[in-house]
């Protein structure tokens, strides 16, 4: 009888130790996650490229291997800027970009990015972490099932790369241009027949000539690009955009499905990567302007008479937009609330 009731707990024990261990097995497993992402950015260019590795990374080590993201490159999952319908039926986990390149679904998701004459880096962060304008974003992307993350930023761009020089505005007339956002809309004012190209179509584009003349990113970017080789005058300051936002979007259903400290991981590393970017992009782009020089680059800067031109096509622009569009409206409103009261700072902080 003793030796029935040993025989009968052993069973009992080693079934629960199965169980338990089991169990364990499959928490261990349900804690592995694999998502693969879409870099709209090729992971060779200067400052943007290595967002999508650095972020993964990252996320990588903090969760000890188990939360891993494959990131592609563009063209692998979807072309460079085709990731808004992806993300948003789940066909990949995430994508990085920037919301500009989206503005086809909602104008209003180029003032996410950047808009002419514009906030820089200091005030355009503040707005969107602690002045509203990330969670009216959010808002914006939700309806379409897209969990959106602000993961990156970048200083000023250059406003352009010419074959001649531009002493006129006139002369803008009837160009083929590759110009990104709000600013494109301010170009067209002037005549310009302007287009969104991704990154690595442009440098095709200039060098056949479907395209006269081109602007995309800081120089350092543009080195990476090539767009030295065929225009020799290259524009600054970039009124257009004196700072721009990354992003990487999730297919909510799989945010949802996240557990918390995966989540608080993956934010973490989009925070981390904010500062190295914006570090990176201040390091960087004085040698990459000499080395234009260089090759017969010539670094110009627009003269007064056209920035106040450009300025004032500006304000036709954005009047027209939130006019037309509701969450252009309210995010400018939230913005312009805003900038009145950091210029309470803004205008004495900082030595003109």
């Amino acid at each position: 009888m003793k030796f029935d009731f040993l025989k009968k707990a052993s069973a009992v024990a080693a079934t629960a130790a199965m169980a338990f261990s089991l169990s364990a097995m499959d928490a261990e497993a349900g804690k592995k996650v694999r998502w693969k992402m879409h870099s709209a950015f090729g992971t060779n260019l200067a400052v943007i490229g290595p967002v999508g590795p650095r972020v993964a990374d990252a996320v990588r080590a903090m969760s000890g291997g188990d939360f891993d993201i494959k990131v592609f490159e563009p063209g692998a999952l979807a072309g460079g800027y085709a990731y808004y319908d992806p993300i948003s039926q789940g066909a990949f986990d995430a994508a990085y970009g920037t919301p500009g390149a989206n503005q086809g679904k909602n104008s209003a998701l180029a003032f996410a990015s950047s808009w002419p004459f514009g906030p820089g880096v200091g005030e355009f962060l503040a707005w969107l972490k602690y002045g509203g304008g990330e969670e009216i974003i959010s808002e914006i992307y939700a309806r379409d099932n897209i969990k959106f993350h602000m993961c990156g930023m970048i200083s000023p761009e250059t406003s352009g790369w010419f074959r001649e020089p531009i002493e006129s505005l006139d002369q803008l007339k009837g160009l083929k241009m590759r110009f990104f956002g709000m600013g494109a809309k301010v170009m067209q004012k002037f005549g310009v027949s302007t287009q969104q190209l991704a990154g690595g179509d442009i440098y095709p584009a200039l060098e056949l000539g479907t395209i006269d003349a081109t602007e995309f990113s800081m120089p350092a970017i543009d080195r990476s690009l090539g767009f030295y080789q065929i225009a020799k005058y290259n524009y600054f300051p970039g009124w257009h955009q004196q700072a721009t936002t990354n992003e990487i979007l999730v297919n909510m259903d799989k945010w949802n499905a996240l557990p918390d400290e995966y989540k608080a991981m993956f934010e973490t590393a989009c925070a981390m990567n904010i500062a190295y970017e914006i570090a990176d992009g201040e390091a960087s782009q004085f040698e990459a302007m000499i080395a234009n020089e260089a090759d017969g680059v010539k670094n110009m800067v627009w003269p007064d008479e056209i920035l106040d031109q450009l300025r004032a096509a500006w304000d036709e622009v954005v009047q027209e937009e939130i006019a037309s569009n509701p969450d252009a409206q309210k995010l400018w409103a939230s913005y312009t609330e805003f900038n009145a009261k950091y210029k309470v700072w803004g205008d004495r902080g900082y030595l003109k």
